[in-house]
């Protein structure tokens, strides 16, 4: 039977009988299709694995102090003494790129170290320790450039910039270092096997976030080379970065896809699936992915039908599988309400898979009902986002026992991804509310000419689920900091 393990003493694999949630006496084959269990934790490993978290960590902390500033810069009197002429916009732009870019690459990091081999020497061990180096050193540049790098900031879609010497040289950096991790990743990939069992078709659906990795930078380097260098700020970065980005978020869509498999499977839920089907809908929700090149080949990177070719690519390609897959998990949770009761440890496992599910189908209603250039956009976005932060958040809580760590439990625990989903939800309610009286999105304080109670209300409710949202991210990180110190070796 597949288990999560965590390295004895001797470098040897124990398993942790509270991680299977079976109850006793029940046996399962390898092959069985409910094991859908995460790759196991070697002693060549934790360490790697561990580090990754810590970048993962330190990102949204960095990402919750700029959200802190984000509310000083519109305060008057306070505002003056914060740099930069626009501090709210360049604190938006760190922000934005520490807990999005930032944190989802250090969990794919994450993620794929764990389903890669083993360094097997100490020159090989440093290499896989140097993207790490890169993308933690480029996270620290953004933060920094926010103070000392100067420029205006530039809210480009999928990664904002600050147009400064110091901004460009960090994401340079961290990009390398991104480069470097995929290609590691890709290279030291742990085989699927001929017989396929669950936890084979989720190393599966981790190498396949990986090629759809590869895709995105590949992308990003063919808009470098080809992008014009003289157009203005906001025009160049929107371009380069729109078809990269699009190609991520098949990347963030097939690691989401692996957490809900893996958490119902924690939680004691029987996916009504078979591996081979399971990694047949990863293959399904990949292949949308290699509709980016031939955008590039089809179109100019500066034309309409590009920019729509991404667009409608991501909608239906990177979409095909989650239905399925998530009436699968859906199923499995019904079926799991009458067994035993979940342990202290399943809970906040449970909590973080149904809030990733319900604020990922918002998002993507939301996307439905998307008409013109108002706030239902980022309504939409920031739904799908929060569905996959959501879902990384209950894989970093299932993975801290196999890390070393202690499980988190406790009301804190569970109350984190409601606190954090719902203050979401009601954010992304706001946002569509006002979107339907045409409030403009990436405007701030009087730029956004509110002229009615409808709009006033809607942008308020924004807030308070933004608020409230702040607070279950940093109530995320205490509740994991506390699980590391309790067990930290």
């Amino acid at each position: 039977m597949n288990t999560l393990t965590t390295p004895s003493a001797g470098g040897r694999r124990r398993p942790h009988a509270s991680d299977d949630p079976r109850p006793a006496g029940e046996t399962l084959t390898a092959s069985s299709p409910a094991d859908y269990t995460l790759p196991v934790v070697v002693a060549g490993q934790r360490s790697l694995a561990r580090a990754w978290l810590l970048l993962a960590l330190a990102a949204l902390v960095g990402s919750g102090l700029f959200s802190v500033l984000l509310v000083l810069a519109r305060t008057p009197g306070i505002n003056a003494w914060l740099p930069a002429g626009d501090f709210f916009r360049v604190a938006l732009v760190v922000h934005v790129d520490l807990s999005v870019l930032v944190w989802f690459v250090a969990i794919a990091g994450l993620l794929w170290t764990l389903a890669a081999r083993p360094a097997a020497s100490a020159a090989g061990a440093a290499l896989h320790r140097l993207p790490l180096l890169l993308c933690g050193a480029g996270a620290l540049g953004m933060a920094l450039a926010a103070f000392v790098g100067g420029g205006p900031a530039v809210m480009a879609n999928y990664i904002p910039m600050l147009d400064s010497t110091a901004f460009r040289g960090a994401v340079a950096v961290f990009g390398l270092g991104a480069l470097l991790l995929v290609t590691l990743s890709l290279a030291r990939a742990l085989p699927i096997g001929p017989a396929v069992d669950g936890a084979g078709a989720l190393r599966f659906g981790l190498h396949a976030g990986a090629v759809a990795a590869a895709v995105a930078l590949l992308a990003f380097a063919w808009s470098l080379a080809v992008v014009p260098t003289e157009l203005p700020a906001k025009a160049y970065y929107e371009i380069l970065f729109w078809g990269g980005g699009h190609a991520l978020q098949f990347t963030w869509t097939l690691l989401m896809l692996v957490a809900w498999l893996a958490l119902a499977q924690a939680c004691g839920g029987r996916i009504p699936l078979s591996p081979r089907i399971v990694l047949l809908l990863f293959v399904v929700a990949l292949v949308g992915v290699f509709g980016t090149p031939l955008a590039y080949l089809m179109h100019d990177v500066s034309s309409v039908e590009h920019r729509d070719m991404h667009t409608w690519g991501m909608r239906f390609g990177g979409g095909l599988a989650i239905v399925p897959l998530a009436l699968a998990v859906l199923l499995a949770m019904a079926s799991r309400r009458r067994g035993p009761a979940l342990t202290e440890t399943q809970r906040p496992l449970r909590a973080a898979l149904l809030a990733s599910m319900l604020l990922f189908v918002a998002g993507g209603v939301i996307g439905l009902a998307i008409q013109g250039n108002n706030v239902k956009i980022p309504a939409h976005y920031h739904g799908c986002i929060v569905g996959v932060t959501l879902a990384l958040m209950g894989v970093v809580y299932h993975l801290l026992p196999p890390l070393g760590y202690r499980a988190p439990a406790g009301r804190a625990a569970v109350l984190q991804p409601w606190l954090y989903g719902g203050g979401q939800l009601l954010h992304i309610v706001g946002l569509v509310w006002s979107g339907g009286y045409g409030v403009q999105r990436k405007v701030a304080g009087s730029e956004q000419v509110l002229r009615s109670t409808g709009e006033v209300a809607g942008m308020g409710l924004m807030g308070l689920g933004g608020l409230l949202a702040i607070g279950g991210g940093l109530l995320f990180v205490v509740v994991v900091a506390r699980a590391m110190r309790r067990s930290l070796k």
